[in-house]
This record gives C-alpha cells, structure tokens and sequence, in this order.
C-alpha cells in the first residue's frame, strides 16, 4: 500500500471518527423522539444506511459491491478489490402524537451512520463505523389538581423529560472462503450517557420545588458474527441466504441517582447515590440473531426477507434503579421481533442516453415488535418505503434517499399512537485506491 494511499485512509477515517464523535457527546442530541424511550436504554434506532433503509431495512443476505452493507459483516467482501468505499447519511424524522384528545408533533435530525470499507486481499476486507444504537427523548407535563392540594400549596406543575444517546462503534472483517460463501466478525463499543428528569415545582415562594432524576452513562462490548452464501440457479439468477448474531453484552459504567430540593436561592441536596455497575450487577443489552434470504436477477433486480428476534426479558431493566419504571404506567421487558421484506429494481445500469433509467429503485415494509411492553400490552410498528441511488460521477459513486412512513402504538389506554415520517440521505463514495499505474 503506498504512502499517498496510507495518507489518505488515515486523514478519511481520523476526520469522519472525529466529526461523529464530537457529535456523540453531546448529551442533550437526540436521536429520536418518543414518549416510549422513557423505559430502559430508549428506543433503539434501526440499524442500515439509506439504501437498507428504503428496502424496508433488510440487508442480511444482501450482496452488493456498489455500497457498504454493515447489516451482515459478511457481505463486505463482495466488492471490488482494488476500491475504498464509505457511506455517510443523515437523517430527519417528523412524528405526530395522538393520545385520547391530545395531540402533538416533534422533528428530530441525527447523524444516521458513517461507515468505511477496505479491500487487504482479495478475499479479506476490513470495515469500521460508528450509527446510533438508541435515545432517550421526551418531555411531558401536566398541573397537579385537587382543591385540598392547591389549597395549601397554590398551583403546582410535575414535568418529566430526558434525553441522550447510546452509540456503537464497530471495526469487523469478512472473509471470502469460496466465490459463494463468505464469513464476517465484528467487534461492536457501545457508549453513550442517558438522562431522565422529573420536577416539581411550586408557585408558592415558600414550598421547595423537588427535582429528582438519574444519569446512566453506560458503556459495552459485544461481537457480532455474519455468513452468507451463493446459489446461481441459471439465466442470471442467484438465491442468497444470510445469517448474524450479536452476542448479549453487559452493561458497565454508573447510575447515579439524585434529588434535590430549592426554595428561592437555596438548594439542598437530599439524596445523592453513584452506584457502579460492573460490581455483581446483571443489567445488559441482549443478543439478537438474524436470518434472511434473497433472490437476485443479475444487475437489474434484488428482493430479499429478513427476520430478526431478540430476547431482552433477562436484561435486568425490569427491577433496576435508572432502567424501570418512571411514571404511573408499568413497563415490562419482552422479546422484540422485526418482519422485513424489500425490492430494488435498476431499469438499465448502462443507459447512456436516460439519466432515471440507470437510478436504483426500491420500496418495501415492515413490522416490529418492541422490546418491552405498556401495562402488558405490546408495542407494534408497521410501515412502509421506498428510496432510489441517483448515480453521480464515475464508478459506484451516488447519493441515496430512502423515506419511511409509518405508525406505532395506539390510542388504547396510556398508550400514545405514533405517526411518522423519516427521510434518511445517504451519500455512498467509491474509489480506486489501491491499483498499479504503468508508465512507458
């Protein structure tokens, strides 16, 4: 590997790792919205690059050289062998909340992944990346009533919010072990600070406001391990079958737990607790295995159906200070599983003379079952996508965009119905790195 070519993979990856992690640290981001995220670590993000995201968020049988496919570690070996690849994409989400007679909105912008791909022989390649795992964003209140209570203490409001992020940071490798089976491992970081508020304030000057809350910053390591495998079935097309796996991982950082109460300029701290826990404590992220299969017709179309599940009823979030309940509704952890199907269609790679012909086109739809439960009642999303890679330049390079629209939730009960709308933008860049020049 020549020298321009090392200087050149090391200032990529130092300016895009230093750019998202500035970003990382920054406690008040959200990544999502959702009065949901109250419980656990938050609502976890879905994971995939704008071209995953407009297929509906499959990718684990997904094979393609044209973008970096971090679903599946296996996958990133089917690529050119002489190219650098890199995927950065951004994302916007707009919700609308319906809860009885009640209704709001809220957008949310975030970084949605930075990922970068590098042959070292032609059957290993190398990846590394950084996306958000899950957020913590929300903030509701409401005035306290009772004629005995404002009475004595005049008109009072409770508000509860939080926000915050968990990120993963990964650095895997795939391996090729025959033209149609290939092999991938990934070690994955997880990090990020969590935090979640509640008031009480009085009108009264002479009654204290109470202000009570905990500040979990967490961190993890866990692998994760891909497989992916070729079948040419005649007349251009192939069945490919995928599979992962992330291990469970434990939780390690501190939890601290607080209350304090004010009164004009004075304030007291009534309770202070920094519990650590990496000492005999149980709390983790649970593992989560994938399978997919996927039928491919050449350079023209792609459709693929994945599967995912992941038991999080032994994560401990359940009982512990930071994790449980905070409100009046009762959360309880489940098994969270996710239906995803896509297709992509590419009219023609080679047109010369239209321009959409040579786009990439896709559309599918999911449903997703969350990891915990309201008052036992489950919590399902469904919706649907759809996204396109406009073609820019030379070679594999291009800009994709991948919508998705759908709902979550219900009215029923406490529950709150969610109605959104994600624009996820991605930008795929891909160039020759690593070839021989011949002078005469």
């Amino acid at each position: 590997m020549s020298k321009r070519i090392c200087r050149k993979l090391l200032t990529s990856i130092l300016c895009a790792f230093s750019f998202v992690g500035a970003f990382a640290q920054s406690d008040g981001s959200y990544t999502s919205y959702t009065p949901y995220s109250v419980f656990g670590i938050g609502d976890l993000y879905k994971q995939g690059s704008a071209h995953n995201r407009g297929m509906g968020g499959v990718g684990i049988a997904g094979r393609s050289k044209r973008y970096v496919n971090y679903i599946n570690p296996a996958s990133i070996v089917n690529r050119d062998t002489l190219s650098f690849m890199l995927d950065f994409g951004l994302s916007n989400e707009n919700k609308i909340y319906k809860q009885n007679s009640l209704q709001s909105a809220n957008n949310t912008f975030t970084i949605n992944d930075i990922v970068f791909s590098i042959p070292i022989y032609n059957r290993l390649a190398v990846m590394g990346g950084i996306t958000p795992f899950s957020s913590i964003g929300y903030n509701f209140s409401h005035n306290l009533t009772g004629d005995a209570l404002i009475g004595r203490t005049g008109n009072a409001t409770y508000t509860s919010e939080g926000s915050g992020s968990l990120y993963q940071m990964f650095f895997g490798a795939g391996f090729k072990i025959s033209n149609r089976l290939s092999i991938g491992a990934e070690v994955i970081y997880f990090f990020g600070n969590l935090q979640k508020n509640t008031y009480l304030e009085f009108d009264a000057d002479d009654i204290r406001d109470v202000y009570t809350g905990y500040k979990l910053e967490l961190n993890s390591f866990a692998g994760k391990f891909g497989i992916q495998y070729e079948q040419p079935l005649g007349n251009d097309l192939s069945l490919s079958v995928g599979a992962t796996y992330r291990t469970p991982s434990k939780l390690n950082g501190y939890v601290t737990d607080y209350e304090y109460a004010s009164v004009s300029s004075l304030t007291d701290t009534t309770s202070y607790v920094v519990d650590t826990l990496s000492h005999g404590k149980n709390v983790k992220l649970a593992g989560e295995i994938g399978v997919g299969v996927s039928l491919r017709k050449g350079d023209k179309w792609t459709m693929e159906i994945d599967y995912l599940r992941s038991n999080w009823t032994s994560s401990g979030f359940d009982s512990y200070t930071g994790f449980s309940n905070i409100g009046t509704s009762t959360f309880t952890t489940t098994t969270s599983q996710s239906i995803r199907a896509g297709f992509e269609i590419v009219p023609n790679r080679n047109d010369i003379r239209y321009y959409l012909r040579r786009c990439a086109y896709r559309f599918g739809g999911y449903f997703d079952q969350a990891y915990y439960k309201l008052d036992g009642n489950t919590v399902n999303a469904y919706g649907l996508t759809f996204g396109v890679t406009l073609p820019v330049f030379r070679l594999y390079n291009g800009i994709s965009v991948g919508f998705d629209i759908g709902r979550r939730g219900s009215k029923t009960g406490n529950m709150t119905q969610e109605t959104y709308g994600m624009i996820v933008v991605g930008f795929n860049i891909h160039d020759l790195w690593f070839q021989k020049h011949r002078y005469n």
